[in-house]
């Protein structure tokens, strides 16, 4: 029996026993209704499911709600048919290998992890069950070992070539850009080095400073303005997002402006950003973990997937606030957060 299915009670057992000795072995099919699929009798198929989320700020936030969505919009809807576990590790790695590992003894039917830390975790506690999990908000999967096996999702790479661009159209005549980034994430390992590699190409240097904790974040922007950097960019770093606030009261009260990574970011404070949209990367997750819930694909099947698209995003006040002037033809392609 599917793991998806609901056990039944051992009277319903030797009933569907007897049923099946009599039809001489036919079995039962499995259909589909609106509210989520069905077993032959008619009793609804329900799921539970852990969702692991490294830390609670808006990018993540945002990826379980549009999660949820892309399920809903499968017919799989919590509170319905779906029960949905959930716990956030706080940005502690230990935390979540132990969220991982209670989501295992409660034996769900799939595992969530949101950040690579969370979606490394989950499938370490899942492999010797073999429970699928499904990741989102990874930017380099291959790098954390997370393409292969019981496991699949989403990644969100971030589209640098874009950033690079933008930040030579908004300032033309900056020549370096800072980067916070967490030396325990592979993300933002990938991230800074593609940043680097591409640089060159658009007249820049980048000069970026690792950190290990939170706490150390502030300081690293007072390293990077000492420096003497143009501008900021901001990556999809859980750590360093998680800060952002302090991190944009240091950048503004010295006039150098921040450029965010995705919608969120902008609507803090980061002056523009060719931004992701974690809503609709979420929606994207949540689908494909429908095919795996209702037995249409297995992970192994469903090679993982980048965000389809980005978006330029601007925060016009934060921008007036820095003295740039944003070109026309930005203006009328890029999205206002504040407008």
């Amino acid at each position: 029996m599917k793991r998806f299915m609901k056990r039944f009670s051992a009277a319903a057992l030797s009933l569907t026993l007897a049923l099946s000795l009599a039809a001489c072995g036919d079995t039962q099919d499995t259909t589909g209704d609106a509210t989520g699929d069905t077993i032959g009798d008619g009793e609804a198929v329900t799921y539970t499911i852990g969702i692991s989320q490294f830390g609670e700020h808006a990018s993540l936030d945002n990826c379980r709600i549009g999660f949820l969505q892309g399920l809903e919009e499968a017919g799989i809807v919590d509170g319905e048919n779906l029960k949905v576990l959930y716990d956030n590790a706080s940005f502690d790695p230990n935390i979540a290998t132990q969220i991982g590992q209670t989501f295992s003894a409660e034996d769900v039917d799939l595992m969530v992890g949101i950040a690579t830390p969370a979606a490394v975790a989950c499938y370490a506690a899942a492999e010797d069950k073999d429970i699928p999990v499904i990741f989102t908000a990874i930017t380099d999967p291959v790098g954390a070992n997370l393409d292969s096996g019981n496991i699949t999702g989403t990644s969100d790479v971030l589209p640098v070539a874009a950033q690079l661009e933008l930040i030579r159209t908004l300032q033309p005549s900056a020549e370096t850009i800072g980067i916070i980034y967490t030396t325990s994430e592979d993300n933002s390992l990938y991230s800074i080095g593609v940043y680097e590699d591409l640089a060159a190409d658009y007249g820049f240097t980048i000069d970026a400073v690792g950190v290990t904790s939170q706490s150390e974040v502030t300081q690293a922007v007072d390293t990077l303005l000492s420096h003497g950097v143009d501008c900021l960019s901001n990556l999809t770093d859980n750590t360093v997002v998680g800060v952002l606030g302090a991190i944009l009261e240091k950048t503004d009260e010295a006039g150098i402006p921040v450029y965010g990574s995705e919608v969120e970011q902008m609507k803090l404070g980061c002056v523009a950003g060719a931004g992701l949209d974690y809503v609709k990367l979420g929606i994207q997750t949540g689908q494909m973990a429908a095919k795996v819930l209702k037995g249409e694909a297995t992970c192994e099947e469903l090679p993982y997937e980048t965000i389809e698209s980005y978006d330029l995003y601007i925060n016009s006040e934060s921008l007036d606030a820095m003295g740039i002037t944003v070109p026309q033809e930005l203006a009328d392609e890029a999205v206002d957060v504040v407008a």
